[in-house]
């Protein structure tokens, strides 16, 4: 992935057909009516991003300084007041329209999510199925979320009192670029349903993505300035991270802790989904013929660049030569390709920086002692930064793959004895962001699960299941992240509780100051009394 900020002028000034190697691969009446909601003063430069099939020029989008961060904050503030007085019904038809208008013309970005990060167009569409899904969920089940709640008050007769969510204002989001349309998409649903606004920061290489996504919002009618979309890299992200009201990035566990330090610095609130090094248990009582296809899926799916892919396969030493029997076999299979259509299994990596990655670690397990059961090979016959699925096995303690996020498509095998020596090796980690159980006994899993330090388990499947069920709450422990996405949880995030308590009773005489004004020790032995008779109730 290209990273260098161009300077190179307009957009146009940057299309030569006489220059095959000048010519980008998007037309510019694709690309110019999607970069005009770039807030940007053009005086940042440009980014170049290119085409990861093929190492081509994709686009050139203009950049955003510090200056028009603080700009773009300052528009979604001043529209989120008006956005926060309109109803709740209203909200969510918007937000309804926009899961039916992503269904409608998911063809058009397929076609960008491939040509931008690389993948195949089964993983492009897992993104645009799980926009849809999000948002049916939170037209559903949002007024519930955000419904007052009534609870109980001092004392039950003559308190009453009441919870009312309210919007922190302006949700910054910063989303990565492994899965352009659902990271620009998912934290900002919730958001924009609980009456905030929403300035969005994609990635360079992704960018596009995010403006079609910023378009198609427009379209099921959301109002301007309430999703307004800033170009570039790191500093436009700490910058942002300067003007919000809550923070909500998906990226490494290095950079979270700094968005962490910061948000703590200004009292704001942040929602981190970081690193993982997420294990994958197959117990001796599993069902092969599931387990097989289930894994390949777990481990392989978007070429291994998934935040809750698969990178350590734990086997029960049982089954475990079986199991690499079918599994090998089934990797090996797997087509590599880069067309804009289904015949592919897996798509490119993102960049020649994540290729350098996979490789690094590869390397690193063969020379310590590892064998790689399938793969372990750049695919440039296929394209530049193509690599084979990749099984290791025999891998050393020491081994880098073992213990850092590869964020490609390798996983390593483990063999264990028992389900106790199971988790224990899939708890090995400083992360804990998605794990995975195997079993016939789905009782048996839960049981395994409830040990497993993970922010979500998933039993019989690897991810898509949990990725799915929008109203669970998703997210890390240890270092893998703070707060979570999907469910109540997301919308708790991004709206602060208001508790409004009213004592009853003024006008009859009944009030703590009447009971008081009795003197002496009346009111502390009338008000013990009450407390004896609340417990003897169980009134909470």
């Amino acid at each position: 992935m290209a990273t260098a900020h161009e300077s190179d002028g307009a957009l146009g000034d940057l299309i030569d057909p006489e220059l095959p190697s000048s010519t980008y691969v998007l037309e510019p009446e694709v690309v110019s009516p999607l970069v005009k909601r770039i807030v940007t003063s053009h005086d940042a430069g440009t980014h170049r991003s290119t085409s990861p099939f093929t190492g081509a020029p994709l686009a050139a989008v203009p950049l955003s300084g510090p200056a028009d961060v603080a700009r773009a904050v300052e528009r979604a503030r001043n529209a989120q007041h008006d956005w926060a007085a309109t109803s709740l019904v209203e909200r969510g038809r918007v937000l309804d329209r926009l899961g039916t208008l992503v269904l409608d013309r998911q063809s058009e970005i397929l076609d960008l999510i491939q040509m931008e990060s690389g993948k195949s167009r089964r993983s492009a569409f897992e993104e645009v199925a799980d926009v849809a899904q999000t948002c049916r969920h939170y037209v559903v089940r949002g007024p519930r979320y955000l419904a007052d709640r009534r609870v109980p008050g001092a004392l039950s007769v003559l308190t009453g009192a009441r919870v009312h969510r309210r919007p922190v204002g302006v949700v910054g989001v910063i989303a990565p670029w492994n899965y352009p349309l659902t990271l620009a998409l998912s934290e900002a649903i919730p958001a924009l349903l609980a009456g905030n606004a929403v300035v969005l920061k994609p990635d360079p290489q992704t960018t596009l993505s995010a403006l079609w996504a910023a378009e198609l919002l427009a379209e099921a009618g959301l109002p301007d300035d309430l999703l307004v979309v800033v170009a570039g890299g790191g500093d436009v992200g700490a910058a942002l991270v300067d003007h919000v009201d809550h923070v909500a990035f998906t990226g490494s566990t290095a950079t979270g802790r700094k968005v962490a330090a910061r948000a703590g610095e200004r009292l704001i609130g942040a929602t981190l989904e970081l690193g993982g090094k997420n294990p994958l248990y197959v117990a001796a009582d599993a069902d092969l013929d599931a387990a097989v296809p289930g894994v390949v899926r777990a481990c392989f799916s978007n070429a291994g660049q998934l935040c809750m892919s698969i990178e350590r396969l734990v086997l029960h030493e049982r089954i475990a030569d079986e199991f690499l029997e079918r599994f090998v076999p089934a990797v090996r299979e797997l087509a590599l390709g880069a067309g804009l259509d289904y015949t592919a299994d897996i798509g490119s990596l993102v960049s020649a920086a994540q290729l350098d990655k996979v490789t690094a670690h590869v390397d690193d397990a063969l020379a310590k002692g590892a064998r790689a059961l399938a793969g372990a090979v750049h695919r440039s016959d296929v394209g530049p930064y193509f690599y084979a699925p990749t099984v290791l096995d025999d891998v050393p303690d020491d081994a880098v793959c073992l213990r850092e996020e590869t964020f490609g498509p390798v996983v390593a095998v483990t063999r264990v004895s028992s389900d106790d020596e199971a988790v224990h090796v899939m708890n090995d980690t400083e992360y804990g962001l998605n794990a995975s159980v195997w079993s016939r006994d789905v009782a048996r899993a839960r049981r395994i699960a409830a040990r497993v330090e993970a922010g979500t388990v998933v039993i019989n499947d690897g991810y898509l299941q949990a990725w799915g069920s929008a109203g669970a709450p998703m997210g890390g422990m240890k270092a893998s992240g703070l707060g979570r996405r999907h469910g109540r949880e997301a919308i708790d995030a991004v709206t602060e509780a208001q508790s409004v308590v009213a004592q009853r009773g003024l006008s009859a005489g009944l009030s703590l100051d009447t009971l008081y004004a009795l003197g002496g020790d009346v009111p502390s032995r009338a008000l013990t009394g009450a407390m004896h008779v609340m417990r003897r109730l169980r009134l909470p």
